[in-house]
């Protein structure tokens, strides 16, 4: 019970921290790129629009450019029309691209790059799904454009291509990576493919990454230590990066020191880059941004997400004497208050408070960092009934999802202990309306959760279908005798057949016995007369 408790609440947390980042399914928003690719040659344009469930009054696109510099579309950048941005492209427009609302809201975030030279390589900027075909293209804007092409995952050779283009006929997570292209007339700037894995392994990642100290700054010759926590066994697991300069290395290469899982670094500026844990299998982490400052100030703020609902500090520190000088602090490029402590404390972080921030005082400014809120306010939850985690074969259960609000559209799905995403009504259970009725037999064992037409998910629950008598997800004082010879009879037709064998033999010797002694009160009656 504990155990499958510990697992179910990691789980959530995963769900919240990396479907933020790569499945989007719980954000208000998505940002969409025409076309879509994350490179792009200079006065080539993009249209940039944010997609919103709902009215999308109030939502505008925003960056971070190569440079640091926050700013919103239709400033000196960009045409904004409506909720979409149009931008005719070249080199200081590369950098990271997002949709935010009125209230703070964020969709999710898309690097784009310009590069000066005469190479790119075109390669999808959102998420490409598990099993799709896709082409990578080399293209070089002089003439012939389809040179001779050797593509790169990773910094290692992968294949060389005659037409100048790469496909993928049904990619994979194992697909997932850093690519770049090199032909005779140059080589192009690295870009990041995600693949979106429809066994949502996504949603339950092996193991994930802990920064101590929790912080996304650190000073120079500061040390960070970065640790796998893995389920499991985490041998082979090891902490990788992705540096400024695009550079993707190990840990004990050029930089860090492992132990085990874990990895301490003590910190310069060129160790500032994206850090997160890969398996030798391929699996990974969630991922985490470091910064190391060269200069006097930086914010202590967060590397990990926060839970809605909890205090946050942000300190503005300095490297000298004193440390705690007046601050201002800023939220998405705003100032948002003046404390004279040097420190900003939120008494209880929402939703709305996630965004990039940064201080500054009379030494200096932050670099700035973002904060991710997780939301706990779920739309649906999944009941079990009756309420318990093990069961017998052949034993029923029903799992309802509880929505609120309109419940047309929800269903319930699970992924199997085989790892086979499914829906109730297709080889399994019988859904009516939002809840879906199961008889269940060893292969229903796995984690059930209820999801809507649009993305959006409840808890998820364990259930495993076994042999040994069942014990219940809540505590109970015990278990009355017919339910548990009912369990017992069901779970094991032989020892049905055992006991009415011993009962008929029971019986057979309780009605010879009886015979017996009304036979011998005859024959004492007999002598006595």
């Amino acid at each position: 019970m504990e155990r499958t408790c510990i697992l179910l609440l990691l789980l959530s947390t995963l769900v919240y921290s990396t479907l933020g980042q790569s499945g989007d399914i719980s954000l208000p928003a998505s940002l969409s790129v025409s076309p879509d690719r994350s490179q792009f040659f200079e006065y080539e344009s993009v249209s940039l629009s944010c997609e919103v469930q709902g009215n999308s009054t109030g939502w505008r696109v925003v960056r971070n450019s190569e440079r640091g510099i926050l700013s919103e579309c239709n400033t000196d950048w960009g045409k904004q029309q409506g909720s979409s941005c149009n931008v005719s492209l070249i080199p200081s427009d590369s950098g990271v691209y997002w949709c935010v609302s009125g209230s703070g809201e964020h969709s999710n975030a898309v690097n784009i790059t310009v590069p000066a030279g005469a190479m790119i390589l075109e390669s999808p900027a959102l998420p490409v799904t598990e099993g799709d075909s896709l082409t990578l293209r080399c293209r070089y804007p002089g003439t012939p454009s389809n040179l001779t092409a050797d593509f790169y995952k990773d910094g290692s050779l992968i294949r060389t291509e005659t037409t100048g283009e790469m496909t993928i006929p049904a990619v994979s997570k194992s697909d997932e990576g850093l690519y770049k292209c090199t032909n005779s007339e140059g080589e192009s700037p690295e870009s990041w493919m995600t693949v979106t894995d429809l066994s949502l392994s996504d949603l339950s990642l092996p193991a994930s990454l802990s920064v101590s100290p929790d912080r996304s700054q650190f000073f120079e010759y500061e040390s960070v230590s970065l640790s796998c926590e893995v389920q499991g066994n985490s041998t082979g697991w090891r902490v990788v990066r992705n540096s400024e300069r695009g550079i993707l290395s190990e840990c004990n290469t050029d930089w860090g020191k492992q132990q085990g899982s874990s990895c301490n670094v003590s910190l310069i500026p060129s160790d500032s880059g994206v850090y997160w844990c890969v398996s030798g299998s391929g699996e990974h982490s969630n991922a985490v941004n470091i910064t190391v400052h060269a200069g006097a100030v930086i914010l202590e703020s967060p590397a990990l997400p926060v839970t809605e609902g909890d205090s946050v500090t942000l300190r503005c520190r300095y490297q000298g004497t004193p440390s705690d000088l007046t601050t201002d602090f800023y939220k998405d490029g705003s100032l948002i208050r003046a404390e004279t402590t040097g420190e900003m404390t939120i008494p209880a972080v929402s939703k709305s408070d996630e965004g990039l921030y940064k201080c500054t005082n009379s030494e200096g400014e932050s670099p700035e960092s973002w904060m991710t809120v997780t939301d706990l306010s779920l739309p649906a939850s999944l009941s079990v009934s009756p309420d318990r985690y093990q069961f017998f074969e052949y034993e029923s259960v029903s799992l309802s999802c509880e929505v609120q609000g309109n419940s047309t559209g929800w269903r319930v799905v699970r992924n199997s202990e085989r790892g086979i995403l499914s829906e109730c009504n297709t080889d399994w259970g019988k859904q009516q309306g939002s809840s879906c009725n199961v008889s269940l037999k060893p292969s229903d064992s796995g984690v059930y959760w209820c999801e809507s037409g649009s993305g959006e998910h409840s808890n998820a629950v364990n259930i495993t279908v076994h042999a040994p008598i069942p014990s219940p997800a809540v505590p109970v004082l015990s278990m009355s005798l017919p339910r548990l010879l009912c369990s017992l009879l069901v779970g094991s037709p032989y020892l049905l057949v055992t006991i009415i064998l011993l009962v008929k033999y029971c019986r057979s010797r309780a009605q010879g016995g009886t015979r017996k002694t009304h036979q011998d009160q005859l024959g004492d009656h007999v002598e006595e007369e």
